[in-house]
C-alpha cells in the first residue's frame, strides 16, 4: 500500500510540474511553496501529511520541472539562470526549424544525467558526501570567490573592428567585457538591497528573490523577442532522430560534473555548473553540449534536493530542500530510498511527456505566432510577479530588468546577473557582508 502511495504521489507531482513547466517564467519553487504552505496549515489543524505523500510529491515536481522546463527555454527563449547555455545552441536549432530536436537532445542528456545520479547515489553518496562535506566546509568561502573570479575573467573581449590600435581598439574590446563587469556589480548591489533591506515582505521566503531573477533572466529575452524583426521559421515535424549513445554519455558526464559541483556547494547554481563543465571538458559539438546542459540542470536541481535526505547530513541545497526542512527532518535510509524511487519514476514519466508537450508548444507557436506568444508570456509573467509579490515586486522587477538588459544589448554574458546572489553570499561567508551593507547604508 505504501509503495502505491509513493508511486502515485511521485507521478502526480511529475504530471503537475510537467504542465506548469511549459509556462515561461514560472518556477517550480512557486508551486512547491503553495504545497508546503498547505501542509503547514494541515499540521496546525492537527492533520499531519504522511511523508509517503509529501516527499514523493515534491521530488516528482522537482525532477519533472527540471526536465520539461527545457521547452520554454529553447522554444520561447524564456530561461531561468540554469538554462542560459542551453538557449544559445538551442536557438540555432530553432532558427533552422529543428527546435523539437534540440529539446529532445537536451532531455536525453537530462535522462542520462539522472541515471548517473541514481547510479552514484546508491553505493557511493552515503559514504563519500559526508566525508567531502567535512573536508571542504572550512574552504567554502574561498572556493566561491574563485568561482566568481573565473566567471568574470572568462568574459573575454568580443570586439572585432579593425583599427590602428590605441584607445579605439581598447574601447572596442572592453565594450562587452565592461558591460559584463557592470552587470555583475549592479546585480550584486541589488542582491545586497534585497538581503538587508528588502521592500518585499520576507514572510514569503524565497519569493523575495523571484522578481529579481525574472527581471534578470526572463524579461530581457521576452523584450528582445518582441523588439526583434526576426521571424521564427516553421518547425519541421520529428518522428525520430539518431543520437549516438557516445555523445549522450559524454555530455552527461560533463554536465554531471558541473551540476554535481553546483548541487554540493552553496550558492553556486546550475548555470555556473554548466559553465564550468563546458570549460573543463572543452565541448564543441552542439549535440554533446546540449546534452551536457540538460544533465547539468537535472543533477543540480535533483542532486541538491537528494542531499537533504542523506542520513546524518541533511544539507539544504536549493529551494526544494529549504522548504521541506520546515516540515520534516529525515532520520534514516527509508526517506532516502523513497526519494531515490521517486526520482526514477518521475524522471521516466517526465521524459516520456517531453516530446508531446514540445509538439503542443510548437503547434501553439504556429497558430498564434512567436511574437504574439511572447507578448502573452510577458503578460503572464508580470501577472505572476504581481500576484506573488505585489507592486513592490514589480518595482524590483523593473530594476532587475534594466540590469538584465545591459548584457543583452552590449553582447556580454547574461550569467553575470548571478551577482545578485553570488556577491552578497560570498561577502557573508567571508564575514564582511555586514560591514559592506553598513557602508552601503542598508543597516
Amino acid at each position: 500500500m505504501m509503495a502505491l502511495l509513493v508511486a502515485g504521489s511521485s507521478l502526480l507531482g511529475a504530471l503537475v510540474a510537467a504542465v506548469l513547466a511549459c509556462v515561461p517564467g514560472l518556477h517550480v519553487y512557486n508551486i512547491m511553496a503553495l504545497v508546503v504552505l498547505g501542509a503547514h496549515a494541515a499540521a496546525r489543524a492537527g492533520v499531519a501529511v504522511p511523508s509517503e505523500c509529501l516527499i514523493p510529491l515534491l521530488v516528482g515536481m522537482t525532477v519533472s520541472w527540471a526536465m520539461i522546463n527545457t521547452i520554454p527555454s529553447v522554444l520561447l527563449a524564456a530561461p531561468d539562470e540554469s538554462a542560459l547555455f542551453t538557449v544559445l545552441p538551442g536557438q540555432k536549432y530553432l532558427m533552422r526549424g529543428r527546435g523539437q530536436e534540440a529539446v529532445l537532445i537536451t532531455g536525453a542528456g537530462g535522462l542520462a544525467g539522472l541515471f548517473l545520479l541514481l547510479l552514484g547515489a546508491g553505493p557511493l553518496a552515503p559514504r563519500l558526501v559526508p566525508l567531502a562535506e567535512t573536508v571542504l566546509r572550512p574552504h567554502t568561502h574561498w572556493v566561491l570567490w574563485a568561482v566568481i573570479i573565473f566567471l568574470l575573467m572568462s568574459e573575454w573581449p568580443k570586439g572585432g573592428r579593425l583599427s590602428a590600435g590605441g584607445w579605439a581598439t581598447f574601447c572596442d574590446g572592453w565594450t562587452s567585457t565592461g558591460a559584463g563587469l557592470l552587470t555583475f556589480l549592479l546585480s550584486g548591489l541589488l542582491g545586497f538591497a534585497l538581503l538587508y533591506r528588502s521592500p518585499i515582505n520576507p514572510g514569503i521566503a524565497f519569493q523575495n528573490l523571484m522578481p529579481a531573477f525574472v527581471g534578470l533572466f526572463t524579461l530581457p529575452w521576452l523584450l528582445l523577442n518582441l523588439a526583434s524583426s526576426v521571424e521564427i521559421p516553421s518547425q519541421s515535424g520529428l518522428e525520430s532522430f539518431r543520437l549516438e549513445a557516445r555523445r549522450v554519455l559524454l555530455g552527461a558526464f560533463a554536465g554531471g560534473l558541473g551540476g554535481g559541483f553546483a548541487a554540493f556547494f552553496p550558492v553556486v547554481t546550475g548555470g555556473i555548473g554548466g559553465l564550468l563543465a563546458g570549460h573543463a571538458t572543452a565541448l564543441r559539438d552542439d549535440r554533446v553540449f546540449l546534452a551536457s546542459q540538460g544533465a547539468s540542470k537535472i543533477v543540480y536541481y535533483v542532486g541538491g534536493f537528494l542531499l537533504f535526505f542523506l542520513p546524518g547530513l541533511h544539507l539544504t541545497r536549493g529551494g526544494s530542500a529549504w522548504m521541506l526542512s520546515g516540515l520534516c527532518a529525515p532520520q534514516s535510509f527509508y526517506e532516502y530510498d523513497m526519494a531515490l524511487a521517486s526520482i526514477g519514476l518521475a524522471g521516466a514519466a517526465s521524459f516520456l511527456l517531453l516530446g508531446p508537450l514540445a509538439r503542443v508548444t510548437l503547434s501553439l507557436m504556429a497558430r498564434f505566432g512567436y511574437r504574439r506568444l511572447s507578448l502573452s508570456t510577458l503578460g503572464l509573467t508580470l501577472a505572476l510577479v504581481a500576484g506573488v509579490t505585489g507592486m513592490t515586486g514589480l518595482l524590483v522587477l523593473a530594476v532587475a530588468t534594466g540590469i538584465g538588459l545591459i548584457p543583452v544589448l552590449m553582447g556580454a554574458r547574461r550569467m553575470n546577473g548571478l551577482g545578485v546572489i553570488l556577491l552578497p553570499m560570498a561577502c557573508n561567508m567571508s564575514d564582511v557582508g555586514v560591514p559592506v551593507a553598513r557602508w552601503l547604508g542598508l543597516l
